[in-house]
């Protein structure tokens, strides 16, 4: 098959990546591997972009996009789509985010194969103002009716739109393992910590992820370790800096860090803890989950579908609530580590990338 692909930022990952670039880097090498072509398409923003050509057999094609919040995806989109057709690079093209759908129009009037992955109900996000809200709630009619297939990584958003358009969707979960590391420990050293010595936190600085109750209620908890947050905003942001501003000096802020260091950072952390308000299925999770590492998570419903009874959970939202879980943690070491055990094995055996390229591949060729 001759695949393209968009909707991620940059393979490999760069500064404001996300789950989906995650999702991204692990599904579309194991494809090549499978003897089908893929063309991804990076996004190069004015300040950030990646400077490849080709990733383990994926071709990259750079296209530029603006650095306008809220805009920045639907113009590169529309960039890649006008490219896929008028260069035909591909006869099969899959779409991350259903933001993107309104892209599918052309792409099926010119004879591609389209394939959306939905991994949430995007118009919940608090990041978006109500225009993005109201442009996401219309593009999902477009999602479940225009394209060959759409695919979801959770049951629960599934399960809404099915209910909403009385129609069947795919469901595929992300995957979980990594790469085997090389035992590297310099960003360790690089960031002043021990195994064991620290919390950890990887992803966007934004409202959805719920960094404004991590923060106090690491700060108010009997923990006397660290808080790494590993990340930041996408787009320069009010938001961001308010965390600093929350902050002690036991809450350190690495930026971004990638590839293999995240993975270290991840397999060293005393316990992960995912404080989200909305979600889809978190690769970040599922990784964690599969290095055998304690995990603290928000029980909203795509948490508790990922982790089941395998980590501790706190109310959504609540400060107080989440307090009490990371002194638990501390009081109950033994029971937390056993949990993660638990956690590992379900991991494992249920969120495997193997399968998942294997999924895709059948999706993609009878759809």
């Amino acid at each position: 098959m001759r695949i393209a692909a968009f909707g991620f930022r940059s393979i490999p990952p760069s500064k404001g990546a996300a789950g989906a670039d995650k999702f991204a880097i692990e599904l579309f090498p194991r494809l090549v591997k499978r003897g089908h072509s893929v063309v991804a398409y990076n996004r190069r923003y004015p300040d950030v972009f990646v400077d490849v050509s080709e990733y383990k057999g994926v071709l990259i094609k750079t296209i530029k996009t603006t650095s306008r919040k809220g805009f920045d995806t639907l113009w590169h989109s529309f960039r890649c789509t006008f490219d896929i057709i008028f260069n035909n690079t591909a006869d099969i093209v899959h779409i991350q985010n259903g933001g993107n759908s309104i892209w599918a129009l052309p792409l099926r009037l010119f004879g591609k194969k389209v394939f959306i992955s939905q991994d949430g109900v995007d118009w919940k996000r608090d990041k978006w103002p109500w225009y993005g809200k109201l442009y996401l709630k219309l593009s999902s009619f477009i999602t479940a009716h225009i394209p060959n297939e759409v695919i979801f990584d959770n049951v629960i958003a599934k399960k809404l739109f099915e209910d909403k358009f009385n129609k069947h969707f795919k469901f595929i979960p992300f995957g979980s393992e990594v790469e085997a590391g090389t035992g590297n420990t310099d960003i360790l050293n690089k960031l002043n910590l021990e195994k064991g010595s620290y919390y950890l936190f990887v992803g966007r600085f934004i409202p959805d992820k719920g960094l404004h109750y991590l923060i106090p209620a690491f700060e108010n908890s009997a923990s006397n370790k660290k808080l790494v947050m590993i990340g930041g905003s996408p787009n320069p942001s009010p938001y961001e800096k308010q965390l600093f501003d929350m902050a002690s000096d036991r809450i350190i802020f690495p930026g971004y860090v990638y590839g293999e260091d995240v993975n270290t950072l991840m397999l060293n952390a005393y316990c992960y803890i995912q404080p989200s308000d909305v979600e889809g299925l978190s690769p970040v999770v599922l990784t964690v989950m599969g290095l055998n590492v304690p995990l603290i998570v928000s029980d909203i419903e795509e948490n508790e579908y990922a982790v089941l009874d395998t980590a501790r959970k706190f109310k959504k939202g609540n400060i107080n609530s989440l307090t009490e879980e990371i002194n638990y943690c501390e009081a109950q070491y033994p029971e937390m580590l056993a949990l993660a055990k638990k956690a590992q094995h379900r991991a494992l055996s249920v969120f495997n990338w193997e399968n998942v390229a294997d999924q895709h591949v059948e999706v993609f060729m009878n759809g």
